[in-house]
């Protein structure tokens, strides 16, 4: 049994906030209560001055695991995951091969499993992302899919994308789509704008998103699947789904923010070159405020990391040859907690609703919210307690152009089906 003293719980599925004690037993929270007399045996955590919210949910990782594992690897990925405050995680499909067999599906499954964190995986929408032919979706789901993506590859066949969307819907699982059209794109990575003409490329176009939003929440709408458009980067994006939202209340329509597409603005991409390279790019101050815009008024449901590591050499490589992609797991509830709770936008409950309630809402998992009986997946963290950002992380990777920065938010203890799977040696107990 543990027991974790003097806490600020925060349960954003009953949007409640308060001070109190919280007894785990076995894998579920069995009482949580202003005051718990601790029973015979119990260790105890003491929490004061510490927030306790529901493991964090990701639904946005790239593990490169099969085929990459020189990036990464379900058990370094897992490892990054806990020590942000990550319980679970969804793997995109992108590995190679990619996972569009029930082999694969089941190899990452069982290595997950080996992991003290949850992980778990989406299919392909395309066989071999080739964008010509639909997996089987039925046989994926039944093997352990949670959803399914070609995240990485923007599906360019109309056609294509209304049968996923008809057989998801049938299914009842989310299918999330990488909204970049490649006819409004030259050197992919940075935007088209400031940035590209910095260093004399071509960029990608806003309107590379824009369109595919366009098309993808007209046949969304038509089908009635659970969509989930990835990592928006527009302000005209933020506008599309708004404006779908209001004109459609049953749509089952989602959007992701990243942290890094709250936080910075092609600016950095001056600043870190190859580090702060990623699809969709950083793109203006305007785009990064309407982005800010839409998850204070629930437009964008929810934020993921969308973490992407790539070897050292791999980002020593030119700007138009490097891959894109940064990683995120460690530093997203902090950059999280630095520009959404200290200036105010967001409250505590509401950023663990779009990082942990809605996520798991969405894949129609149990897990993101914290109650009696519930699991006992929990992260403890400091948002009051500020850091630097390090050059050393439990991922494999590197490539973040948050090293150096000054944040705000040390998650301290990670418990997942209540065991304690990361704790920060800082804090002694």
């Amino acid at each position: 049994m543990l027991l974790i003293q003097n806490v600020t719980v925060i349960d954003p599925q009953s949007g409640t906030q308060a001070l109190g004690d919280i007894l785990i037993s076995g894998e579920k929270i069995q009482k949580i209560a202003p005051v718990i007399e601790p029973p015979k045996g119990v260790s105890i955590i003491d929490g004061s001055g510490l927030c306790a919210g529901p493991g964090l949910v990701d639904v946005h990782v790239h593990f490169r695991d099969p085929g990459l594992t020189y990036k990464e690897d379900i058990y370094s990925g897992a490892a990054a995951a806990a020590a942000g405050g990550f319980t679970t995680v969804v793997m995109m499909a992108n590995t190679k091969p990619p996972i569009d067999s029930v082999d694969t599906v089941q190899y990452v499954l069982n290595k997950g499993r080996e992991t003290p964190i949850h992980v778990k995986t989406c299919g392909t929408v395309t066989m071999g992302m080739q964008g010509k032919r639909l997996t089987d979706m039925q046989a994926l789901k039944e093997a352990g899919a949670v959803g399914f993506t070609d995240d990485g590859v923007p599906l360019l066949e109309p056609e294509l994308v209304r049968e996923a969307m008809e057989e998801t819907a049938r299914l009842s699982v989310p299918v999330s789509f990488h909204e970049e059209n490649p006819a409004y794109i030259e050197n992919n990575g940075v935007n088209r704008g400031n940035a590209s003409e910095y260093f004399g490329i071509g960029g990608s176009d806003r309107q590379a998103e824009i369109s595919m939003i366009e098309r993808d929440i007209e046949m969304a709408v038509q089908t009635g699947c659970c969509m989930n458009i990835q990592h928006i980067s527009t302000k005209e994006g933020v506008e599309l789904i708004r404006k779908a939202r209001e004109e459609h209340p049953g749509a089952d329509i989602h959007a992701e923010a990243t942290p890094h597409h709250i936080a910075l603005t092609e600016e950095a991409v001056k600043e870190h070159g190859t580090l702060a390279k990623m699809n969709p790019p950083l793109r203006t101050t305007a785009d990064r405020l309407a982005i800010v815009e839409g998850l204070v008024d629930g437009t964008i449901d929810l934020i993921a990391t969308d973490h992407a590591p790539h070897s050292v050499q791999e980002k020593a490589k030119p700007l138009t040859e490097a891959p894109s992609g940064i990683i995120g797991l460690e530093t997203s509830l902090a950059v999280c907690i630095t520009e959404l709770i200290e200036p105010g936008y967001l409250t505590l409950c509401q950023l663990m609703e779009k990082m942990a309630y809605n996520p798991a809402r969405m894949y129609h998992l149990d897990c993101g919210y914290l109650a009696e009986g519930g699991p006992a997946d929990v992260v403890l963290f400091d948002p009051a307690d500020g850091f630097t950002v390090g050059e050393h992380f439990h991922s494999k990777a590197v490539n973040s152009p948050f090293i150096g920065c000054e944040l705000k938010g040390v998650v301290w203890y990670t418990i997942c089906d209540g065991k304690i799977v990361y704790k920060n040696m800082r804090r002694s107990q």
